[in-house]
């Protein structure tokens, strides 16, 4: 046996729900990318619409400028974010509260790119709460899924130094030809991994079918807006490209540097140590038991059942997406089964050593 480590409105204490364990419908917010067939395919449902690309599963995270779009909702109608907010050491565990609150420190999705993703960047957590009023930056990571097309690949990191300058006249002037030449190009297949730190410009080409880590925000400064987006004032979020563009890495990611954010399908890891510190993803399956935390599981394949020490049984299956709570306890799989776990930063024991 392997084993991994790892407010409701008016509601009052007699009629709140226990958390549970529990799986979550599909919640695709419209995006202005095309994709979507990859994720409907995967959870064996029909095409809804060319343009919902990404589905956010177990999200507590609203899109950028909304109030409700894009939060997960459980089987009883509650919002996941009230619920974490009314119990946050059930849903979250008592480390986790001491340490990052009621945030879930974690926002999961499933992103199929049905067209190339414009080039963008995303703040870090300084940059945030700083200029955006935001409790946190952006760091993300893609899990390749699958792929289809001659050539998929991702883009990544400028080839070269790229002075302020050079980057501002290509934002001006739209050049996305040049902004797209600059980055690196990684072909991917699936099983390959990349972790994006806050700053990285980035893009993902067409026909990339990726689950993907995030920090709990919805901040993009999009570089390569026109055609994509409707206003200029969409790919700065309202702070001007003078201000926006702080946040750009501007350096040289050269192969070895690169290398320490990629991880290739025949290394038998996930995600590079660049993760870490941001969220974490473990393969489990058949017979593996999964500490008690909170968790959010993609099944990739197979079929079987999660069993939860709070005496609860889920039924799980290709396609299946669901949320685990710290509340239910160790977990384990039983089936002949492929899920991947994604989880919040570790958050140590007052007493553990640091290193």
């Amino acid at each position: 046996m392997t084993v991994v480590t790892g407010t409701l409105g008016g509601m009052n204490d007699a009629n709140r729900q226990q958390p549970k364990a529990e799986s979550l419908p599909p919640n695709q917010p419209p995006h202005f990318y095309r994709g979507g067939t990859a994720i409907a395919a995967f959870r064996g449902l029909p095409v809804a619409d060319d343009y919902l690309p990404e589905d956010w599963v177990a999200s507590t995270t609203t899109r950028f400028g909304t109030t409700g779009t894009g939060l997960s909702v459980l089987a009883d109608g509650t919002p996941l974010a009230d619920a974490v907010r009314a119990d946050p050491a059930g849903w979250l565990g008592a480390r986790h509260v001491a340490r990052f609150g009621d945030s879930t420190a974690l926002l999961v999705k499933l992103l199929d790119a049905g067209q190339r993703l414009p080039v963008h960047c995303h703040p870090s957590d300084d940059f945030a709460r700083t200029h955006l009023s935001s409790g946190c930056g952006k760091t993300e990571a893609w899990l390749v899924l699958g792929t289809t097309g001659e050539r998929p690949s991702v883009r990544a990191g400028f080839r070269a130094d790229v002075d302020e300058a050079t980057v501002r006249r290509w934002v001006s002037d739209q050049d996305n030809a040049a902004l797209l030449d600059a980055l690196n190009e990684i072909p991917v297949r699936a099983g390959d991994a990349l972790v994006i730190p806050a700053g990285l410009p980035h893009a993902i080409g067409e026909g990339v079918f990726v689950l993907e880590l995030q920090q709990p925000s919805d901040l993009s400064l999009t570089l390569e807006w026109q055609g994509f987006l409707d206003t200029e004032t969409q790919a700065h979020l309202g702070i001007g490209f003078e201000r926006a563009l702080a946040a750009l890495d501007h350096s040289t990611w050269d192969e070895d540097r690169l290398a320490t954010l990629l991880t290739r399908r025949e290394s038998g890891s996930l995600l590079a140590p660049a993760a870490d510190d941001f969220f974490r993803a473990h393969r489990l399956s058949d017979d593996t038991t999964l500490a008690a935390g909170f968790a959010v599981l993609i099944v990739l394949d197979g079929s079987g059942t999660l069993h939860t020490a709070d005496g609860a049984t889920l039924p799980l299956a290709r396609g299946t997406t669901a949320v685990v709570p710290h509340s239910a306890g160790p977990a384990r799989l039983d089936g002949p089964l492929d899920v991947i776990a994604c989880r919040p930063p570790a958050v140590p024991n007052p007493g553990d050593a640091v290193s």
